[in-house]
């Protein structure tokens, strides 16, 4: 840009290079010499705003445009030419004259307006958290007073909060409060421990109450299929969750009128499983259905479970060898609590599927001790379905504790091991030695089969030898199910 008489001046090319202020446009004084840009000396603050591009302090009401300079609207320079004028560029100007805004005094000030209701909900789960400074917290729950919806929100959210808070009666985690009880037990013995064979009933209780506890009212009314085998194919009968707790509920009665405790059906209740659990969905259909209490149901249930583990605690060794009757069959009380234990896993994984939640093995001693509790009772359900027709009958002839023809049943995995099943009589002794057929398993497949789940002979395993023994053993396996 040229200035008015004077050589070329420095242009940044920002709007600022225009040069109709600087004195080398002044009459009488010399033009700049050529050569590198000089930094202006500052000016005052009407000079500055002189003519200057962007906004300029409003002229008040009372002026007219002649008054004004600068504002657009005003009258002044039209044309490049006229701006860059000496006559422009040596005006004196002056700050527009306008009438001073009166002051307000702090009596008159406007009191400060109380946070938005925007402002307030993104607060409530601050509040909710007690995370609120005291001022927040009063004007969130003032505001609560009038709001419904916030309100509604902030109940929603105080109960979420107390979701996070473990209930101190339940374990959540089996195995770590075994951990932290072995440590303890290394240091100083238990007065009263738990027995061995009652720990596996005592975890798998604890997952399924966590699980429970998970759960709303609506996922105990949701439908669950109990399958089992029969002995020929799969059967089943439709519940739902809390028909599924009053189920376990009812044949740990069993365990727990042989230990002297009270039944939950009384005195003359039935003895098979399937007889016990029919009485109860007849007499407590709406327990059976879920439109009961749930949270009675399942404190009722726990607390018979935490009554059978005290009892057998307190007991000793002495309770271990006691009968416990389920109808066509009886068990050892430490055989009773295994079989429990199972069918709580059983159960438990039910449920999950059901309501779509994921549930683990369980841990791999007690997944083993309950492996191994349906491996001896297999000889047993093998000579059942021989008597009833359903096997293939004996091949030879063993004397009582003499070894005779044995299948290999491995389990894979954790938790897994080698069992050695005899064929021809429970009696008998089942030796690697005289092993005529390997079944091969994970214990996955392994649960799947003794619960009744997959038909013995879509069973996922591992099959070698004597295919007779074999399918004999898939099916006694499968036979172990039961409502």
């Amino acid at each position: 840009m040229s200035g008015a008489g004077g050589p070329e001046r420095y242009d940044a090319g920002d709007g600022f290079g225009d040069d109709r202020d600087g004195p080398g446009d002044l009459p009488g004084i010399p033009p700049e010499p050529a050569g590198p840009p000089r930094i202006p000396t500052p000016r005052s603050a009407p000079e500055d705003t002189s003519g200057w591009p962007g906004p300029l302090p409003l002229v008040p009401e009372s002026e007219g445009p002649e008054e004004a300079e600068g504002p657009a609207g005003a009258e002044g320079p039209e044309s490049p030419e006229e701006l860059n004028s000496p006559e422009s560029a040596i005006r004196p100007e002056s700050p527009p004259e306008a009438s001073p805004a009166p002051r307000r005094t702090d009596a008159h000030a406007d009191p400060p307006r109380p946070p938005s209701h925007d402002v307030l909900r993104s607060l409530l789960g601050a509040w909710a958290l007690a995370a609120c400074s005291p001022d927040e917290t009063g004007a969130v729950e003032k505001h609560l007073n009038h709001c419904t919806s916030c309100a509604e929100e902030a109940l929603r959210l105080r109960q979420a909060v107390g979701l996070l808070h473990a209930e101190h009666s339940l374990d959540l985690d089996p195995l770590l409060r075994s951990r932290v009880l072995a440590g303890c037990l290394g240091r100083r013995p238990a007065r009263i421990p738990v027995p061995g064979w009652a720990a596996a009933y005592d975890a798998e209780a604890a997952r399924l109450d966590a699980l429970l506890r998970d759960m709303g009212e609506a996922e105990w009314r949701a439908p669950v299929r109990l399958k089992w085998f029969d002995g020929q194919r799969l059967t089943g009968r439709d519940t739902t969750v809390a028909g599924v707790i009053g189920h376990l509920m009812v044949v740990d009665g069993v365990v727990a009128a042989s230990l002297g405790l009270p039944d939950p059906l009384g005195e003359h209740a039935p003895g098979s499983p399937a007889a016990r659990t029919d009485a109860y969905w007849h007499a407590e259909p709406d327990a059976a259905g879920g439109t009961g209490a749930s949270a009675l149901l399942r404190e009722l249930w726990r607390e018979q479970g935490h009554s059978l583990v005290r009892t057998v605690s307190f007991a000793g060794r002495g309770a271990s060898d006691l009968s416990v009757p389920f109808g066509d069959f009886t068990l050892p009380v430490r055989d009773a609590f295994l079989d429990r234990a199972f069918a709580c896993w059983v159960h438990a994984g039910d449920i999950a599927e059901a309501v779509d939640y994921p549930y683990e093995l369980p841990s791999s001693a007690h997944l083993k001790a309950m492996i191994d509790l349906c491996a001896r009772l297999l000889p047993d359900a093998l000579a059942e379905r021989r008597r009833a027709g359903l096997a293939a009958p004996p091949r030879r002839l063993v004397e009582a504790g003499a070894p005779g023809r044995t299948l290999h049943l491995e389990v894979e995995g954790t938790g897994g091991g080698n069992w050695y099943i005899p064929l021809d009589s429970p009696a008998a002794v089942g030796t690697a030695e005289e092993t005529v057929a390997h079944i091969a398993l994970d214990p996955e497949a392994f649960y799947q089969l003794a619960a009744g789940h997959v038909p013995p002979q879509e069973a996922a395993v591992g099959q070698l030898g004597d295919v007779e023994a074999i399918r004999d053993v898939l099916f006694a396996a499968a036979s172990l199910s039961r409502l």
